[in-house]
């Protein structure tokens, strides 16, 4: 029985981080995030693919101070602890799916990485803003290309993951039946 748990570790915990991910989403971050949400717009700066510099401005100035500080506080704490428990989830998927390969799990952690340097960045243009200041067009466009490089490496992730479902079920299904 300590064996069948030990070699089925992996999927014991991409099952257990997949459910953590799922009531994060339910019963942390969709609350935490509904306080600067706006009925019409962009719901946050970073579920766009990529943004300008006319998006950043047009996304604060349709907010109120209020709204704008819970952003940052989503930003610096709730997202950011959003990034972990993903990469958690996704990387014991690709432990159970390619065991062999753990180098496989570089995408996930530079995919948190990332999202962690565009929330830096969006937290570095929300002060500016904040401040009165002008919001700098080479600092939107370093969050941008982060921005679009976390959702390139998610991609990634998933391709990596649907792969090893493809694999793995593949090999299920032609497995040699016992009688």
């Amino acid at each position: 029985m300590i064996k069948y748990f030990k070699n089925n570790l992996a999927l014991y915990l991409a099952i257990g981080f997949t459910l953590v991910f799922s009531l994060y989403i339910t019963y942390i971050l969709a609350p935490f995030g509904s306080c600067f949400k706006i009925d019409a717009g962009a719901r946050s700066l970073g579920i766009s693919f990529s943004y300008s510099l006319e998006m950043v401005q047009k996304f604060f100035e349709s907010r109120t101070q209020e709204q704008l500080l819970c952003y940052r506080e989503f930003l610096q704490i709730w997202d950011a602890i959003f990034a972990f428990v993903y990469t958690l989830m996704y990387a014991t998927w690709i432990v159970y799916f390619f065991n062999n390969r753990r180098l496989l799990l570089i995408i996930p952690i530079l995919c948190m990485i990332a999202d962690w340097a565009e929330n830096y960045f969006e937290l570095v243009m929300l002060k500016t803003y904040l401040n009165s200041g002008p919001i700098s067009e080479t600092l939107v466009s370093i969050g941008s290309v982060t921005n679009s490089f976390k959702f390139i490496l998610s991609s990634i992730t998933y391709l990596i993951i649907l792969i090893g479902i493809i694999i793995k079920l593949k090999t299920l299904l032609t497995k040699p039946k016992l009688h």
